[in-house]
């Protein structure tokens, strides 16, 4: 049995083996995606993701493997729900092995969203320090089953090494630097300004302006910062 020492520098390598792709994102937002990477190849996954929250909830930046596990990440943030939502709430782990009839009543929305994008199980990890809850690292699998113990270890060390790049905000290992988050303060603030704007339109509370503004994306299939920002311009107004 390897050490933790060895487990942890296996893990430091397999994400500096990964590529860096010329569409990445400066400094925490590449080296997620990276660390992504890593993570499934690590644990025999389709893909896997990290969601990064503010204080109120909202997700502040994501990064995935590829485009698809970043999708699956927005999915969680649009309805309000899944392991991600659960695992930061509950301050522990939530591994669903299979996404039966159980998941199905427990996120109603987003375990049948999930399947139908032919994921079966998927595995959450929060991203803690102390009483600071910073997110979620979540691994997607097209097959049914659970974590083997080295699975379940290598990914408690991806959840510790993402944690540590986000309190540090640069990893030597990674050769990134803080950086590239200027988009993503833009389209938060800009999102907390649409739902003011409904708030204010509809008469209804903070709450449920963001209920609605999730609510029309998802039915829409649109991107939650592009409707934020139509809202904001005036070119989108939604209706009771």
């Amino acid at each position: 049995m390897s050490s933790p020492d060895d487990s942890y520098a296996r893990v430091m390598y397999l994400i500096a083996r990964q590529p860096v792709l010329a569409t990445d994102i400066a400094g925490i937002g590449g080296q997620l995606r990276r660390l992504c990477g890593a993570a499934a190849g690590a644990m025999s996954a389709c893909g896997a993701g990290v969601g990064v929250l503010e204080r109120d909830g909202l997700r502040a930046v994501s990064a995935g493997s590829d485009p698809a596990s970043e999708q699956l990440e927005d999915l969680q943030f649009l309805l309000g729900e899944g392991p991600c939502v659960d695992a930061v709430a509950a301050r522990r782990p939530v591994l669903v092995p299979n996404l039966d009839d159980t998941a199905m009543r427990r996120w109603p929305g987003y375990a049948p969203a999930v399947r139908d994008r032919g994921i079966c199980a998927v595995f959450a990890f929060p991203l803690q320090v102390g009483a600071a809850r910073l997110g979620a690292m979540d691994v997607f699998r097209t097959a049914p089953g659970a974590l083997s113990p080295r699975e379940l270890r290598f990914a408690l060390l991806f959840a510790d090494v993402a944690v540590t790049t986000l309190l540090d905000g640069q990893d030597d290992a990674l050769d990134g630097a803080l950086g590239g988050l200027e988009e993503q303060v833009t389209h938060h603030a800009e999102l907390f300004q649409a739902q003011g704007m409904v708030m204010a339109q509809l008469g209804v509370s903070i709450t449920e302006a963001m209920v609605r503004i999730r609510a029309y994306t998802f039915a829409e299939n649109r991107d939650l910062h592009d409707v934020a920002a139509d809202i904001v311009h005036g070119r989108l107004h939604l209706d009771r």
